[in-house]
């Protein structure tokens, strides 16, 4: 059977109420960083505009407080992380200091270069606060969770342990990119065939003894649904704590509204694994 690829990852086509989606995400993230007690906005990481960090402490933040950057979607050529400041709201309120992290945009860069972005903002967040962190991410952000968690950080920097990232949890991503040669976003990514290879993690060698869940909303498309499943399942035979989950009744956008709040399912998996992470010995 042929694979419609186009429809396939057209989430906003799936989706024709995005734009009200993406209006309430604005609304809801200007009130929580307006807000959010001792937010620390626009902290620069790297040299570009987009390189910036929100830092939402949690009450008490200290040096035992477990530590989460969250990583934002939109096809690595579109949103701003100014719009996911409350997915910082469930966490926050559950005692987890989060880092809402932007990057540079394709095509005015490649996704290889917003992979070095996300792991300087990783590096600059450890010199920072001397702490692990847990990694959360959504869509685009997704895959570059699990890039963070595939990373050996001791080839990047002396400094930083091994396994800087122990921990991630990609909501909708995406891990093997060779289907987007066929869909129209390409004109911006800028993928061939063995960019779309290298860039895919599902491809990387598997973080063994790292721990990586993989969910995605029961309403997306059938290759949505493949994607975290194939991360889970290939990942998961090579040593990798794996999860898969798909979270009923919600499409590729609603699927991450449950981090606002401090009681959902969602949010109380996030801080199982960011407490996780703060208790291991650097």
């Amino acid at each position: 059977m042929t694979i419609d690829y186009e429809k396939e990852y057209d989430n906003r086509g799936r989706v024709p109420e995005h734009p009200q989606i993406f209006e309430r995400w604005a609304r809801e993230a200007a009130d929580y960083r307006a807000n959010a007690r001792g937010a620390e906005l626009g902290l620069k990481y790297g040299p570009t505009p987009r390189q910036l960090v929100d830092l939402f402490p949690a009450e008490g933040d200290g040096p035992s407080t477990p530590l989460a950057m969250f990583i934002h979607g939109g096809w690595w050529r579109s949103l701003d992380p100014s719009m996911f400041g409350q997915k910082a709201a469930g966490p926050n309120a559950r005692g987890v200091t989060v880092a809402i992290v932007g990057y540079d945009l394709c095509p005015s860069v490649s996704i290889a270069i917003i992979v070095e972005q996300m792991r300087a903002a990783c590096l600059w967040l450890w010199r920072r606060r001397r702490r692990r962190i847990f990694i959360y991410g959504h869509s685009a952000g997704g895959h570059l969770a699990a890039c963070m968690l595939a990373t050996d950080w001791k080839t990047f920097a002396a400094d930083a342990p091994a396994d800087l990232v122990p921990a991630a949890y990609a909501i909708s991503g995406v891990f093997d990119l060779s289907p987007l040669l066929h869909v129209s976003p390409n004109q911006d990514l800028r993928l061939d065939e063995a960019e779309a290879r290298r860039m895919s993690p599902i491809y990387w060698p598997a973080p063994a003894g790292r721990t990586l869940d993989a969910v995605v909303g029961a309403l997306e498309s059938s290759e949505f649904l493949r994607q975290s499943r194939i991360i889970a399942d290939g990942w998961g035979a090579q040593g990798v704590k794996t999860r898969y989950e798909q979270i009923a009744g919600t499409n590729h956008f609603t699927v991450v509204d449950p981090l606002s709040h401090a009681d959902s399912a969602m949010t109380g998996r996030v801080v199982e694994l960011a407490q996780q992470v703060a208790t291991m010995k650097i």
